[in-house]
């Protein structure tokens, strides 16, 4: 079959343009795109129209092993959470650290208090920034915070309260769906 598959698109496209373009990038989009548009069954303009590419033997396998059976359901459990009443809009915050110490105690008590449901700690960052007109490079952690989205000033106030930075970034990103148990759990994890 792959031999078939190769010929047809040798007829089409300059062997050249098939071995500089095939082996990555190429196999990837043959594998996505279902070759569809590498091999048509004859020539006509009309095999060549967008939509209407040739049935290839494989797509029932690939669509059997892979098909809607299993995209139902992962939407069953990975839907956008408007209109679920088990979880509240939620968001993910980042915080930078100093170090490691500095990002486990901060990360400790914003779970302690129940500001968020977790928090990942991410070493060996480089953040380049400018402070007081000086372009500026350190080594920091990145704390990523998983919280409700109606906990957001009292979790920066208690990172204002609790950061040795004079200016601590605090930069929130709405999760608009995911994980409906895990979004489920961030909502029984933190306070009201």
């Amino acid at each position: 079959m792959a031999s078939s598959v190769f010929s047809r698109a040798a007829s089409i496209l300059p062997s050249t343009t098939i071995r500089r373009r095939l082996p990555l990038v190429g196999a990837f989009c043959m594998i996505s795109l279902g070759l569809s548009n590498l091999c048509p069954t004859s020539l006509s303009s009309s095999s060549l129209k967008t939509g209407s590419a040739p049935s290839l033997p494989f797509i029932p396998l690939l669509r059997s092993k892979f098909g809607s059976s299993q995209a139902a359901a992962t939407q069953a459990t990975n839907i956008r959470m408007e209109g679920n009443s088990d979880t509240v809009p939620s968001i993910v915050v980042y915080v930078t650290v100093p170090n490691r110490e500095a990002g486990k105690k901060l990360a400790s008590s914003i779970v302690k208090e129940k500001l968020a449901a977790c928090v990942n700690i991410v070493p060996g960052i480089e953040s380049v920034y400018q402070w007081q007109g000086e372009i500026q490079s350190d080594a920091e952690e990145l704390l990523i915070i998983k919280t409700r989205q109606s906990l957001l000033e009292a979790l920066t106030e208690h990172v204002k309260a609790n950061h040795e930075y004079e200016v601590p970034e605090v930069i929130s990103l709405p999760i608009t769906g995911g994980s409906i148990p895990y979004l489920k759990w961030l909502k029984d994890s933190t306070r009201d």
